[in-house]
C-alpha cells in the first residue's frame, strides 16, 4: 500500500457522475447507468487516479400517465489532483 496520502487542497478538477435516472422525462437505459458506473470505476483506479469527495442519494415518486414511478441515482463528486486525458 502506497505511504502517499490524500489532501484535499492537491484538488484541481472535480468531474460529477450521475448514476441512474435523474429525469422523468428522459429515461436512461441500463447500458447508460452501466457505462456511467464504469467512468466511475475509471475513475478511482486510472490514472491519475480520483479521490471520492461527496456521494449524494436521491429519489422521486413521479406520476407518468396512469402509472407510478420511482428514480433513484446517485451522484459522485470525484476530485483529481490534474484533470486526465480520459476526460476530454
Amino acid at each position: 500500500m502506497s505511504t502517499e496520502r490524500f489532501h484535499l487542497t492537491d484538488i484541481r478538477y472535480i468531474k460529477r457522475i450521475v448514476v441512474g435516472n435523474d429525469n422523468p422525462q428522459s429515461i436512461k437505459t441500463e447500458a447508460e447507468v452501466e457505462e456511467a458506473m464504469a467512468l466511475v470505476n475509471r475513475c478511482l483506479s486510472g490514472s491519475p487516479r480520483g479521490y471520492i469527495l461527496n456521494t449524494e442519494k436521491s429519489f422521486g415518486l413521479y406520476n407518468i400517465g396512469e402509472h407510478q414511478v420511482v428514480l433513484q441515482y446517485a451522484v459522485y463528486n470525484i476530485g483529481f489532483a490534474r484533470k486526465p486525458m480520459y476526460l476530454e
